[in-house]
């Protein structure tokens, strides 16, 4: 992906904006967008417009704006279908009063093969595609689940262990031939698309994490570098690699740093949590969840950071304050610049829909200036800080 820093893309615009002062401009029309709110309509800047540079002269493309904008932080959400049923996604916009940015949806390796209308679908409603690829087949995990008696320890070794997902079958080309189907298909898109892979990599419920499946020290890295580069010399440079840990929850997590593949292979860092469970069933806040885990990040790494998968149960009666909380600390965390809600009833219900509290604290949060953002595939990610 394209690297813009900011100072590269005032230098941009403050030239075009000053031939835009001497030639008066046509009128343009902002492209794409879907339904997402936004404060009005997007500057030339912000559209990519292309601006007449004088009547015998060649026109001048301006730049492409960022997503999201400096002092800015989008939302997404993930639900139990994604794109293949919007129901909950529109659900979920009603309750938030505000169109999502981001979608997320994941993908299994097994029988997921790469398909054009998913992530259409998601576009043409002014959302940001993130895809959640997966390598493993998730029908171990299903099946887990159905059995009866077996504690959530039990489950989590059962779906972890597919020696045919191991880190170096990866790493040594052994899928290439899907991954260049892959990367075949995402460069036709033309637009922008997230792919968060191998996520939550520091645990030990899913083949890809080290400390599981026959994997060995260092081989997430490789595994992660290789599918980047071959991505990488099939063209496919449409990509924003987001790589997503969960949350640290104890002193003997993995160290992340030993996990990262590094920023030239990254372009948004994130991290999974949630609010109500496992280690955070007491109230537990945004920064006791997150904190620790995004301090550890910015030791070794400048990419933004999206809060990739969150949620909070009602066990405790506090769900509309936790999201309240949350909403009013992100603003203090500059390096955070994207959120995304995990929209199901799955074991618990973490659904704003499904609670009129949780939907008016939600509401009220993303109705603030910082929230108005909206995406179009014209924009190019925001992958560096500003300093």
């Amino acid at each position: 992906m394209v690297r813009l820093t900011r100072p590269r893309v005032l230098m941009v615009v403050i030239a075009a904006l000053l031939l835009a002062y001497a030639f008066a401009p046509a009128p343009v029309s902002p492209s794409g967008g879907g339904t997402g709110a936004a404060s009005g309509p997007p500057t030339k800047a912000e559209s990519g417009a292309v601006v007449p540079a004088g009547a015998d002269g060649p026109a001048l493309q301006l730049a492409a704006g960022l997503f999201p904008p400096a002092g800015r932080t989008f939302f997404g959400v993930m639900t139990e279908k994604g794109p293949y049923d919007f129901t909950a996604v529109d659900r979920f916009a009603a309750a938030a009063k505000r169109q999502p940015q981001v979608l997320l949806f994941g993908v299994g390796w097994e029988s997921g093969t790469f398909d054009r209308v998913l992530f259409d679908r998601i576009k043409d409603r002014g959302m940001l595609p993130m895809l959640g690829w997966e390598p493993w087949d998730h029908h171990v995990d299903q099946a887990a689940r159905k059995q009866e008696k077996l504690t959530v320890r039990q489950i989590d070794r059962l779906r972890s262990t597919q020696p045919r997902y191991r880190l170096s079958r990866i790493a040594d080309g052994d899928f290439d031939s899907y991954l260049r189907s892959w990367a075949a298909g995402v460069k036709s898109l033309g637009y922008p698309v997230a792919i968060r892979f191998a996520h939550e990599m520091n645990g030990d419920w899913y083949p890809w994490c080290e400390k599981v499946n026959g994997n060995r020290p260092g081989d997430y890295v490789e595994a992660w570098r290789h599918v980047h580069d071959l991505f990488e010399r099939a063209g496919a440079t449409n990509v924003i690699w987001v790589w997503s840990p969960n949350a640290r929850w104890s002193k003997t997590t993995a160290n992340l740093a030993q996990l990262y593949p590094g920023d030239d292979y990254v372009d948004w860092v994130g991290t999974t949590g949630y609010y109500g469970t496992g280690a955070w069933s007491e109230y537990w806040s945004f920064d006791a969840i997150f904190g620790p885990t995004i301090a550890e990040i910015r030791t070794f790494s400048r990419r933004p950071l999206v809060v990739t998968e969150t949620g909070a149960s009602d066990v405790g009666g506090r769900k509309a304050e936790w999201i309240r909380e949350t909403f009013r600390t992100l603003p203090k965390h500059r390096e955070v610049i994207g959120l995304i809600w995990f929209e199901v009833d799955k074991e618990l219900d973490w659904r704003i829909a499904g609670s009129p509290a949780a939907s008016a604290a939600f509401a009220d949060s993303v109705a603030a200036p910082r929230f108005d953002v909206r995406w179009s595939p014209d924009l190019l990610p925001r992958t560096d800080l500003e300093e």
